[in-house]
């Protein structure tokens, strides 16, 4: 394929759309997140979460529905679009809201999908935001809000990062929740996350790479250049990228430009790493764009996007294990670059 081959059509739009809307409201099978407060603190996930109860988890179906509104969006004639609109009008209620909103008020709830949750919550009210005049985002406020107050009262208490490739990491939830940070005017979440960044990355020089680890759907690296490239000015990223990543023009760390093999796609953990493909293409096409012109990275890290887009693209749909939550990674590679 050529450096920008890859593109989100509007067939592929209509696939990930129809594999979306199968799984955000099929409550089984279902693994919660849920501190029990006591003997009696049970409920059915749809009771606790009357709008996010779908999808596998909590926050499966938070990008699920980011799916659906940003491919609802992009191709605002799909054929899919009344299947959206309906299930939109629907789910997204001020009762259903404030059912979630109570939930994660709860005292025990404090670190309730922290902060994988928390910035694609965020990041699916800056999709419902660009929406304009549709009653989504207006409903879906007050929860967007109490995450962004999360954030608010997390962070400066967040000492030291957290350099995962999974669900904890820190870099992957500044960079999705920066989006509603500019979507909602918010200047002082937006600060917050640039200063926090500096704080957590601003040194760091020389990166080595290891990984991947077994279970990784991020990648440690790339995804702390991508929060970096989000929230710091261009030449000072393309400054610090120098130095994170020196030989990135040699293709090194190595580990970075091969696609990672996944063995057994019905294995959820394992399933983890067509993830990581996607979500580097994603990583490099952004950063590539970043880059000044001239940049002898730029064609490398676009020839490394365009490998990991090959390798997992054809394994979005197949096994539930992948296909309630791949299809968001594969539209952000899709759409990575063009407008980063």
């Amino acid at each position: 394929m050529s450096s920008l081959s890859a593109e989100l059509t509007p067939q592929l739009a209509s696939q990930f759309a129809r594999i979306a809307l199968g799984h955000v409201t099929r409550p089984f099978p279902y693994k919660r997140d849920h501190v029990h407060a006591g003997p009696g603190d049970h409920s059915d996930p749809r009771e606790a979460h009357p709008i996010f109860y779908g999808s596998f988890d909590w926050h499966s179906c938070v990008h699920g529905y980011w799916t659906l509104a940003t491919l609802r969006r992009l191709f605002p004639q799909m054929p899919e679009a009344p299947a959206i609109d309906a299930l939109f009008a629907q789910t997204f209620t001020e009762a259903n809201v404030a059912g979630e909103l109570a939930y994660v008020s709860r005292p025990s709830s404090r670190g309730f999908e922290r902060p994988y949750g928390w910035g694609w919550l965020l990041k699916l009210q800056a999709e419902l935001i660009a929406h304009g005049d549709a009653p989504w985002a207006g409903r879906l406020a007050p929860l967007a809000a109490a995450f962004a107050d999360r954030f608010k009262d997390f962070l400066p208490r967040a000492d030291y990062p957290i350099r995962t490739g999974v669900h904890s990491s820190t870099g992957f939830a500044l960079a999705l929740a920066q989006d509603y940070a500019v979507a909602a005017k918010d200047a002082a979440l937006a600060d917050l996350f640039k200063t926090k960044a500096r704080a957590w990355y601003g040194a760091d020089q020389g990166c080595q790479a290891w990984e991947p680890s077994g279970d990784d759907f991020l990648s440690p690296a790339l995804m702390e250049a991508e929060c970096m490239r989000r929230l710091l000015p261009g030449p000072e990223f393309r400054s610090w990228f120098a130095a994170f990543l020196p030989q990135a023009a040699q293709e090194q760390p190595a580990t970075l430009f091969a696609p990672a093999r996944v063995s057994d796609r019905s294995d959820g953990k394992i399933a983890h790493l067509d993830g990581l493909n996607l979500s580097r293409a994603w990583c490099w096409r952004n950063i590539a764009a970043a880059l000044e012109a001239g940049d002898p990275v730029r064609p490398v890290a676009l020839a490394a996007a365009e490998r990991h887009l090959a390798a997992s693209l054809p394994h979005v749909a197949g096994d539930y294990m992948g296909e309630h939550w791949l299809a968001s990674f594969a539209i952000l590679g899709l759409t990575a670059g063009a407008a980063a």
